[in-house]
């Protein structure tokens, strides 16, 4: 595993655990060249399935993206990186059940309803840029929707 601060290939795993949902093992590890530590995930690879662009346009799911975007969501917030393992883990699980696949849109309205349970701020990053608002008033009306 490359370490992330100095780019050395040479870390060794100094803790391994199970996650709280038991799909995936953190491991604790440590460079070799400059003590830099970080934690990595294990998991097994969900079962492909195609999401369905807003375009009409079909694509393989790529866990890569819906990480992306909430950790946009989460910059300057303090989180917990294994409850967002977790949120991600039990999501895919959602989806990977319909076997014709599933929308962008759901993506989307799923995520935001996680992060609205995890965190108000990232919620509303994530809102102002999912629901692609015209102007302030229509994202405050989306939001008073939303919120009460």
């Amino acid at each position: 595993m490359k370490c992330p601060k100095c780019k050395n290939l040479d870390t060794k795993v100094i803790d391994s655990r199970m996650t709280e949902d038991w799909k995936a093992v953190r491991r604790r590890r440590e460079c070799e060249k400059c003590w830099a530590r970080f934690t990595t995930f294990e998991r097994l690879e969900f079962v492909s399935f195609m999401v369905t662009k807003s375009s009409g346009e079909s694509e393989q799911y790529d866990r890569t993206k819906v990480v992306n975007s909430m950790m946009k969501a989460l910059v300057k917030r303090k989180f917990n990186p294994d409850k967002i393992e977790q949120i991600i883990n039990t999501l895919e699980t959602d989806w990977a059940q319909n076997k014709q696949g599933i929308t962008s849109k759901r993506i989307g309205r799923d995520i935001l309803r996680k992060l609205r349970d995890l965190d108000e701020v990232a919620f509303l990053r994530y809102a102002s840029i999912y629901h692609n608002h015209e102007n302030v008033a229509e994202f405050i009306k989306f939001l008073e929707e939303e919120l009460w």
